[in-house]
């Protein structure tokens, strides 16, 4: 691959940063392809959690991944309880599609629906998106073989320690988290895919404020593909006068990344509203680098963005997602 232009600017900035290579405890098993050999063949990752590996980052990727952030980040603080970093981008554009091409094609995915309970009514949520998450809490930490350990007593997790089978972060999302801390200087031991199909996909106003993320959590959110708005506005606690403060729209683009950090998310909604047609229509992926402490965090994430459902997997002849079939 031929080396990076060099500009007037970027002789007086810091030499780009290197990556380095995901942490010896994250549980992923990295072996070569079958029937490929020579220092080019394909790394791999493997899990038992895993319906199938995930093949690592290919060189002309994870290379240029070495000059991000491709910006110094705008800071969004203008506004009461609300702190963003608003990199544009993050991810350098020489390479934003062909990750978001990876990942869409490398990554497996889930549809899923669960009920929830409103009173004595119980309701079928069909989620608008698909998703997939990868990651444990601060009580576990991964051993080199793969399997799970109390962080306190240092002993193998039992298999009813979880409701759930939390799995370890493939080296193709391990990169981008390392590359993620050392830049804002946040850790994150959870990676959320959401893929956004096309402009009928969307997440309606929440915050990411659960209990298990700690006070004051730091949530790094990264687009990938098409363009869609981001749309945020505060919620109406008494603690603050909601008419001072003004709704945002954060035009998303491929490579973009928003760190959200501070009181956001305990005062501040966001949402990924519905688009018709256009570059919506287009596909899109999110993947959200966050910290959960606490076992509750690992239940409720592999819930909600796995569920027992069929693993869907992208079909490039057909370009959608389709179930994945193991025979």
């Amino acid at each position: 691959m031929s080396k990076r232009p060099r500009t007037l600017d970027s002789f007086f900035s810091p030499p780009p940063k290197r990556v380095r290579q995901p942490e010896e405890n994250s549980g992923t098993i990295t072996t070569s392809a079958p029937g490929q050999e020579s220092s080019s063949e394909r790394k791999l990752s493997r899990h038992p959690t895993y319906p199938f590996p995930v093949p690592d980052l290919p060189s002309c990727i994870s290379d240029m991944l070495n000059f991000a952030p491709a910006v110094e980040p705008r800071v969004i603080n203008d506004q009461p309880d609300l702190n963003l970093l608003y990199y544009q981008p993050y991810v350098p554009k020489e390479i934003a599609r062909d990750l978001f091409e990876f990942l869409r094609r490398e990554l497996f995915f889930y549809r899923v629906r669960y009920m929830i309970k409103r009173g004595p009514v119980e309701t079928l949520i069909n989620t608008p998106r698909f998703t997939t998450v990868f990651g444990v809490d601060e009580t576990a930490r991964w051993s080199e073989d793969g399997s799970l350990n109390d962080c306190k007593s240092g002993r193998s997790v039992s298999k009813d320690g979880y409701k759930c089978k939390p799995r370890p972060l493939p080296h193709c999302l391990d990169v981008l988290r390392t590359l993620t801390e050392g830049a804002t200087g946040c850790q994150f031991n959870f990676a959320l895919v959401n893929y956004y199909a096309n402009g009928k996909d969307s997440i309606s106003y929440h915050s990411d404020d659960e209990r298990f993320l700690g006070v004051e959590p730091a949530i790094a959110s990264f687009t990938l593909g098409a363009r869609r708005d981001f749309l945020m506005k505060h919620k109406p606690t008494p603690e603050a006068h909601v008419s001072e403060t003004k709704a945002l729209k954060l035009p998303l683009g491929s490579g973009d990344m928003v760190l959200m950090k501070g009181l956001t998310q305990s005062r501040w909604l966001h949402s990924i509203p519905k688009r018709t047609g256009g570059e919506a229509d287009r596909g899109r992926i999110n993947i959200t680098f966050r910290r959960a402490m606490f076992k509750g965090g690992t239940e409720n994430y592999y819930r909600y963005n796995v569920g027992d459902g069929e693993v869907y997997r992208w079909n490039e002849p057909r370009q959608e997602m389709l179930p994945w079939k193991t025979a």
